[in-house]
């Protein structure tokens, strides 16, 4: 009896302990195998070429996907980027936990958007791509406020943009949100989910 066809592989081309989670508590088992895309140089580039925060995203994207695809011919490669825009200033990761407080105290009481794309690539051409935006405004909290939540979230701060995570004690930053959850965490869960299901990686 033949066997049945083997479900193509999918591969996360990010180091995101966020979007791995993601994808696995949504019944998915994907490769990890981050790329090797200098993001800041890509950045400062298309910065300078005019590009908003949409397009970058997109573009970081879509670069770290085609990356990682030349080690997985055939695989199915996924990959991601979210960029921080408050009044047309970016924000990235912290580095550490001083710049942390630092970015708190420059978002606190302000609504800021997070855009977050989505790619995925197969043997080195985009067969989707996914863009989405979320509005999230920051409490006046105090810097007394910021000092507890730095003591108690310790080095995790520096995983996210933006200094929080939602889904954690970073919930207690906000006053309001404006989006999609799994967009702010990082991956449009939903309609990559739609996606893989029209190439039999997950069932109909």
């Amino acid at each position: 009896m033949a066997e049945p066809p083997r479900k193509p592989t999918l591969v996360l081309a990010s180091a995101s302990q966020s979007r791995l989670t993601v994808l696995r508590n949504a019944g998915l088992d994907p490769i990890q195998d981050a790329s090797s895309v200098d993001e800041d140089q890509v950045k400062q580039s298309l910065k300078a070429e005019g590009a908003d925060a949409g397009q970058v995203a997109a573009r970081l994207a879509e670069l770290k996907a085609l990356e990682t695809a030349q080690r997985h011919a055939g695989g199915f490669v996924v990959g991601a980027d979210q960029m921080l825009d408050c009044d047309g200033a970016w924000f990235d990761k912290p580095s550490d936990v001083a710049q942390a407080r630092g970015h708190l105290q420059s978002l606190r009481g302000k609504t800021h958007e997070l855009v977050t794309a989505a790619v995925v690539v197969r043997d080195g051409a985009c067969i989707w791509q996914h863009v989405d935006r979320a509005r999230l405004t920051m409490r006046q909290f105090s810097d007394g406020f910021i000092e507890d939540y730095l003591d108690r979230v310790g080095a995790d701060v520096c995983r996210s943009v933006g200094a929080y995570q939602l889904e954690g004690l970073g919930a207690q930053l906000f006053s309001r949100i404006d989006g999609d959850f799994f967009t702010i965490l990082g991956l449009p869960l939903l309609p990559l989910l739609d996606t893989l299901r029209d190439h039999g990686i997950v069932a109909e």
